[in-house]
């Protein structure tokens, strides 16, 4: 199974939360007592819908066929001040920057970022209060309690955004897979056609000192991804996370290198402005073509960016890229 058919980024599924057990309006009777206030218990609360997060988790494949979560119901409360138990919580581990959404509303609602974090994404309901919260001076023995508050039922949106340190900016086919699959171990779809990654791919790059980063392969952007054309929006949101923008520029790029880095600055600035505070490095892919005096006439016009000449096929420059983004993420 490819990564492409196990990297799931968007759920939406169906919540239904317990609901509250119902107070209990007993009275207190035993062989001593004939007529004995009230002793009734509250009913348990209903059981939430909590969201965990998980490092172990990468994609949110594992909710995608479960259209709907339910949490069990509060028991009644008993005689005796008894409480009555609580719904079992239904607990869904989700990948770290896993966002929560209203389906209805489309709004956010919160963001699990860490490992363990827990958030209640639909409450059950509360209990019932037993009668003898009801007591009163003039009221001595009341013969009624609350019902329990209903669960409940809501549609989510579960969204991923991919948490990487270097996100991998490029047209399709600029040799962005090739590179993640020589810097890491991932294992990236590679072919030499547009479009071959249709999901982000992550790789863990190890550094020196057993240090390492994660590196994410987003897909190729295309002119008009910004107004939603080709795979455009879906995935310009993964973007958003990185801390560091790698862009990679083919040295056999049909346009010249600085017009290609503009059109692909465009598209991130008209999705959202914002990610041009991002710190941004340039790699110029597939420069094993080069020589050294064309690699000279080529730095000429270079954007203005701190920027590097790679070959991912003759391992070239890789070592000195590692150095690059690492003082990058460390600033």
């Amino acid at each position: 199974m490819s990564q492409g058919s196990n990297f799931v980024d968007y759920v939406k599924i169906c919540c239904r939360s317990g609901k509250g057990g119902a107070g209990s309006a007993h009275l207190h009777r035993d062989k001593f007592t004939a007529t004995g206030g009230p002793d009734g218990g509250d009913g348990g609360r209903g059981g939430h819908i909590i969201l965990r997060g998980s490092n172990n988790i990468w994609t949110l494949l594992h909710l995608k066929y479960r259209k709907h979560v339910i949490a069990e119901d509060g028991q009644p409360g008993g005689s005796s001040l008894r409480t009555g138990k609580n719904g079992k919580d239904e607990i869904l581990e989700v990948p770290l920057g896993t966002i929560a959404k209203d389906a209805e509303t489309g709004e956010v609602l919160f963001e699990i970022t860490e490992n363990g974090q827990e958030r209640i994404l639909t409450p059950g309901g509360r209990g019932g209060q037993g009668n003898w919260h009801f007591k009163t001076p003039t009221l001595q023995t009341p013969r009624f309690s609350q019902p329990g508050e209903p669960g409940k039922e809501e549609w989510m949106v579960l969204e991923l955004q991919v948490l990487a340190d270097v996100g991998l900016v490029g047209f399709p086919n600029a040799g962005k897979s090739t590179l993640l699959s020589v810097m890491s171990a991932a294992k990236p779809e590679i072919a030499d056609y547009p479009f071959t990654t249709l999901v982000p791919n992550l790789g863990i790059v190890s550094y020196r000192g057993g240090k390492s980063f994660v590196m994410a392969d987003i897909p190729g952007i295309i002119e008009g991804a910004s107004k939603g054309k080709g795979l455009g929006l879906r995935f310009l949101r993964h973007i958003e996370r990185n801390s560091v923008l790698l862009f990679t520029v083919p040295a056999d790029t049909s346009r010249s290198i600085k017009e290609e880095y503009e059109i692909l600055l465009n598209e991130l600035s008209e999705y959202n402005p914002e990610l041009m505070h991002k710190p941004r490095l340039l790699a110029v892919t597939k420069s094993d073509m080069l020589d050294e005096e064309l690699m000279e006439e080529m730095k000429k016009e270079l954007p203005e960016l701190p920027y590097i000449f790679i070959s991912s096929v003759a391992q070239k420059g890789l070592v000195e890229l590692k150095d690059m983004l690492w003082k990058e993420l460390n600033r």
